[in-house]
């Protein structure tokens, strides 16, 4: 491979880590590369997965090798044995591309650790239960870049033995299910969880959203009718299905608009993440403000206010104000108690350590803030919007990139493990102190987020 020097660090970039999966390969397990004679250029990003444009995403170069990574490396020397971090990135397992500019490895790199970003299937091409094909195709994508890993990162000056999988949102709801594979066990040694969706879905909802999509097209959801289409048309036909039309039968997953998310199949991914015996040392957290960002991009009815409580919460909320009441609910639903579920199940049985992020911009310590603050990229990509004191921002940063390195290299992000019940909150004045969210964890007690149900036919 050939790469680049940048900013005293080697990037390659569209390195293939599985075949292109289109014609026979169409929605298959992802299957090796095929080798190639010489010197390959490694300069470019390759091109993203079929998706619609979503939250003002940029539209993405096409093209059918679509599984690709890309590796930032201090020391590219084989000898190096660095410590090597996989992100995999977010975006409501619908959209996201690992060549956005919020994702570059640079300054992460920089602290001493080689980082890989990667793609994977989204959407229906990814997590529709399709009759025919393997369930969790974007998960197993996922563990193809960590099979690579193991096998190849050596030369890139890594050390397949310190791997750690860190993922924001979706890609940290893709870690957590990781971390509950048969087919990921031993690929990694550490794992960081930020912002976990609780959403996963139970194989009679899945086949009933993929059958919903497919009917947009008059086609059935089967390998043999959607073998043939052309892969920019899927994202189209998902997005022409509202899911809210459909929660009667899809009950909260309808609700909150979801139409993708892992299928607890019983094979690919045996039990929901939060029901699995977690033994993977674990750093995992979340933002205050989480719901924030959701609802500057699409401001809530009256009507979707007034209904939170009783769809969403599992008891009732303290009295406030309905606004606030509203941000809460969806905040705890969506990624707070999931993501403080996700530690508590993983404490007995390895290294947890929790932190909330307290620090804020514009939308507060909303959803997403995390990822410019991980990557130390606060003028780039679109997540750098939600930041506005540049210099605060830069400490943060700084602590926060210190801490995921530190703990991909020594298990230890420099405070205590959950087991103390002490967490971190990060901000420009980082403490160590009780986990603060005291009455949303009582509330959610006894909550179990199994996989959801399809709810009426």
């Amino acid at each position: 491979m050939r790469g680049t020097l940048e900013s005293g660090v080697a990037v390659f970039r569209g390195i293939p880590f599985a075949a292109p999966p289109v014609g026979g390969r169409r929605f298959a397990a992802p299957a090796r590369p095929a080798p190639w004679d010489g010197v390959r250029d490694a300069l470019a990003f390759g091109p993203a997965p079929p998706q619609a444009a979503a939250f003002g995403m940029p539209e993405l170069a096409g093209g059918e090798d679509w599984l690709t990574l890309n590796v930032w490396s201090p020391d590219p020397g084989r000898d190096a044995g660095l410590p090597v971090m996989v992100w995999i990135q977010g975006g409501g397992y619908a959209v996201g591309a690992s060549g956005l500019p919020e994702y570059d490895g640079t300054r992460l790199a920089r602290g001493g650790v080689v980082v890989v970003t990667a793609n994977h299937r989204v959407g229906i091409e990814g997590f529709a239960l399709l009759d025919g094909a393997p369930a969790n195709r974007g998960l197993l994508d996922q563990v193809a870049v960590l099979e690579w890993v193991r096998d190849d990162v050596r030369a890139f000056g890594g050390d397949p033995g310190c791997v750690t999988v860190f993922g924001q949102s979706a890609g940290g709801g893709s870690v957590a299910a990781l971390m509950a594979m048969p087919r990921a066990a031993g690929l990694v040694r550490r794992a960081v969880a930020q912002s976990v969706p609780g959403t996963v879905f139970g194989p009679e909802l899945a086949r009933d959203v993929a059958a919903t999509c497919a009917a947009e097209l008059g086609l059935a959801p089967t390998v043999e009718d959607l073998a043939e289409v052309d892969p920019l048309l899927l994202p189209l036909a998902a997005d022409g299905v509202d899911p809210s039309a459909h929660a009667d039968r899809w009950g909260l997953a309808g609700h909150r608009g979801v139409l993708f998310a892992p299928v607890v199949d019983g094979d690919v991914l045996p039990v929901s993440p939060w029901q699995a015996r977690l033994d993977v040392d674990l750093l995992c957290g979340h933002t205050r403000d989480e719901h924030r960002l959701f609802s500057a991009i699409a401001p809530p009815t009256d009507e979707q206010i007034t209904s939170a409580e009783a769809l969403f919460a599992p008891r009732p909320y303290p009295p406030t104000d309905p606004a606030a009441r509203y941000e809460w609910i969806l905040s705890d639903w969506l990624f707070r108690m999931p993501s403080l579920h996700l530690a508590e199940r993983a404490t007995p049985h390895a290294r947890v350590h929790v932190y909330e992020l307290t620090f804020g911009g514009p939308l507060g310590a909303c959803h997403g803030i995390d990822v410019p603050l991980v990557f130390g990229n606060l003028t780039a990509g679109q997540p750098a919007a939600l930041l506005d004191d540049l210099d605060a921002a830069e400490t943060v940063s700084a602590r926060m990139r210190a801490a995921w390195v530190g703990f991909a290299t020594r298990g230890d992000p420099g405070w205590p493990t959950f087991d103390t019940g002490d967490v971190a909150l990060l901000d420009v004045d980082t403490s160590v102190a009780p986990y603060p969210e005291t009455v949303s964890r009582e509330l959610w007690r006894d909550h179990v987020f199994a996989p959801l149900p399809l709810v009426g036919r």
